[in-house]
């Protein structure tokens, strides 16, 4: 009589309607799942913001995307620490990064702003939302590219999607520092969208910061920690001053990554 359940058992082998052995399903250790576990917690972190943001509760909504990207920008690296880099996880990742840096600030932005212009604002956060998927399928295309040099791995063509959150939301924190969110407001921020928007999608060469890090001389050592804590520090002490200018310098910055990458492709091409 058929229960409904397939056959088990005890010894270890499992076996299917037809009643023949198969392997038995490998165990997962704690190390492979760290990094899937950060992940998740991402995407939770992304949803927590969208609904944030339906409670008005804006600044907590904002701060919940960052530390979407944070937890991003983390799950990463510990896979490659702990040597649990699958397949699985960049699949998952990239799926989380849709959510976390396409989805929520968009919602989060239209919530906040946009929806003051109705349609116009609608569709500037559509754009953005779409350029930011369209932005993560090509990363994931050519990153099984074999064929690049290796410094241009220090370059990602068009900014990423976490970049891309961080600067999309710049009419917020503007907001939070006390400028006067109208109409007209809500319409350059529409444009303004858009714009990042197509950066996203853009051909642009953007520095990544990949090698910075990887080795440090000695007598810089100690200023670099001193940096990183006063930004640290700046950041939770005026949170919204901090992160606009951030993101003014790093739109300051991509004008200068675009060239230094033009003239190191040049220099490679002279000597092809």
């Amino acid at each position: 009589m058929d229960t409904g359940f397939s056959p088990f058992d005890p010894n270890g082998l499992e076996r299917d309607e037809y009643g023949s052995r198969g392997p038995r399903l490998r165990d997962i250790s704690l190390r492979m799942m760290v990094p899937n576990i950060i992940t998740a917690l991402a995407i939770c972190a992304g949803l927590t913001g969208i609904r944030l943001a339906f409670e008005q509760r804006f600044e907590l909504a904002v701060a919940m995307v960052l530390v979407a990207a944070f937890l991003d920008a983390v799950d990463g690296r510990i896979a490659r620490l702990l040597k649990s880099t699958t397949k699985f996880g960049a699949q998952m990742d990239s799926l989380a990064d849709i959510v976390n840096f396409g989805v929520a600030p968009a919602l989060v932005l239209y919530a906040y702003l946009l929806d003051q212009v109705r349609s116009f604002g609608w569709i500037a956060a559509m754009i953005y939302a779409i350029a930011a998927a369209l932005r993560l399928a090509r990363f994931n295309v050519m990153e099984e590219r074999q064929n690049k040099a290796s410094w241009q791995s220090d370059y990602f063509l068009g900014i990423p999607a976490p970049g891309g959150a961080m600067l999309v939301l710049l009419p917020v924190y503007m907001g939070f520092l006390g400028i006067e969110t109208n109409a007209l407001f809500a319409y350059v921020a529409s444009l303004y969208t858009m714009l990042i928007a197509f950066l996203l999608v853009s051909r642009m060469p953007v520095y990544s910061g990949k090698s910075l890090g990887q080795r440090v001389r000695r007598d810089l050592v100690f200023p670099l920690m001193l940096a990183i804590v006063l930004y640290v520090a700046m950041l939770m002490t005026f949170t919204w001053e901090t992160m606009t200018a951030t993101t003014l310098l790093y739109l300051v910055s991509l004008p200068f990554g675009a060239r230094a990458w033009r003239k190191r492709y040049g220099r490679e091409k002279a000597l092809d």
